[in-house]
């Protein structure tokens, strides 16, 4: 069966093996989530499960949201869906993160940091122009545009200063090396996207 969970990135650590070795983690905290909604092929096209997760007042959602919320009888703050084949959870009930163990291949997505109005160096990895006379005054700027003659303009996708960061990234093929039940927490090796307390959706590899 297919596996997912919606969890929070607490920040990076390290851990040591039994062998001695050093590997770097991620903390997340996984869950529990609620399932808020199943859909199913007869009535909604395709199947699915919607989780909630993080409990909040009950006056910080508005009536729409509550009454989607009703059938759980869990008033949760964020939601997401995951397409799950062979899925037997039913509304109502909760996924702790022991969902998963020590050895699975997960995929992490989470909405990477912002970095606001970035240069070439800083978005595209670009090098800087000469230090030398005759460059400049600015050596961090992007440098040729293309050909003067032909096509006298600037090709679509030229690679130019711009926002950088705030878009959604998935991480493949990330190992769990651990997890605890008791704090309610998956140790992921490596690292996954997003800034501290940023909300990641975890679920078994596709591409595994």
């Amino acid at each position: 069966m297919n596996k997912a969970i919606i969890g929070k990135k607490l920040g990076m650590t390290q851990l040591f093996l039994q062998d001695g070795t050093m590997v770097p983690v991620t903390v997340i905290q996984a869950g529990p989530c609620t399932v808020v909604q199943k859909k199913t092929v007869e009535r909604d096209g395709y199947e699915a499960v919607q989780f909630g997760f993080e409990e909040v007042a009950e006056r910080k959602l508005n009536k729409p949201e509550l009454g989607h919320r009703k059938n759980a009888g869990a008033n949760v703050k964020y939601l997401h869906e995951f397409q799950l084949e062979g899925c037997t959870l039913e509304v109502g009930q909760k996924v702790e993160c022991d969902v998963f163990a020590a050895g699975d291949v997960v995929d992490v997505t989470g909405i990477t940091k912002g970095h606001g109005f970035s240069g070439v160096i800083k978005r595209w990895n670009q090098h800087r122009l000469k230090e030398t006379h005759g460059v400049g005054p600015v050596h961090r700027e992007v440098g040729s545009m293309g050909p003067i003659s032909s096509p006298s303009r600037v090709m679509p996708g030229k690679r130019l200063p711009g926002h950088y960061g705030v878009e959604q990234v998935t991480i493949l093929n990330l190992s769990v090396v651990k997890v605890d039940k008791e704090k309610g927490v998956i140790l992921v090796k490596g690292a996954v996207p997003g800034a501290k307390n940023s909300i990641v959706y975890v679920r078994n590899a596709v591409k595994k």
